[in-house]
């Protein structure tokens, strides 16, 4: 996606070989034109799938997957990786560990909110090394609903999330594939269609 991989050349900081800021218009201030045209490709790419509902993780993930899920015309469920006293039983939970966050959270979603019959678009802010995406993947099997499809914001190519979502067997479309970091520097790395 041209217009993402712009605003990441224009905005994105590298901190590191394995780190990129985008927190000007992804992980903290939310640039909504961008994540309007967000949800519209992610609808172009996975419209084929017959979506049901969005899951995506918080806080980062709800900017482009509410996006996708207006588009879609389905309802966008997020999986919280905060205690709630309203929401305490029946529940679907996940340890996932963050690669940026360099911590395990133990992920929740209702279990009113899936359904056997669902088929599910899981969207993701990054890929890295795919540990959030397997466990909504897993969240998703655990209700007995279907992984329609994993859409990623900016995968960083250079890690082996996307291979682990392939070997398991999901469609994943990224929209910026970041293939390296070096040098402080954001290089992109060509985009392959990827079947289930």
């Amino acid at each position: 996606m041209e217009q993402l991989e712009q605003k990441i050349m224009q905005e994105g900081i590298v901190l590191n070989d394995n780190v990129l800021k985008v927190d000007s218009f992804l992980n903290h201030q939310v640039d909504p034109q961008l994540m309007l045209a967000i949800g519209k490709t992610f609808t172009s790419l996975f419209e084929a799938q017959g979506i049901t509902k969005v899951l995506t993780l918080e806080s980062s993930g709800i900017a482009p997957a509410v996006m996708a899920a207006l588009q879609m015309n389905v309802p966008l469920i997020f999986a919280r990786k905060r205690k709630s006293l309203t929401l305490k039983d029946d529940l679907y939970t996940e340890k996932i560990y963050s690669f940026t966050k360099q911590e395990e959270s133990e992920v929740t979603v209702s279990r009113k909110f899936l359904a056997a019959e669902d088929r599910v678009l899981i969207i993701d802010d990054f890929l890295a090394n795919g540990d959030a995406a397997l466990g909504l993947a897993r969240i998703v099997e655990q209700a007995g609903a279907s992984v329609a499809g994993i859409g990623i914001v900016i995968e960083k190519a250079f890690q082996p999330g996307r291979e682990k979502l392939i070997e398991h067997g999901y469609l994943v479309h990224s929209l910026a594939r970041v293939a390296s970091l070096t040098g402080g520097k954001v290089s992109f790395a060509p985009h392959p269609v990827t079947h289930a």
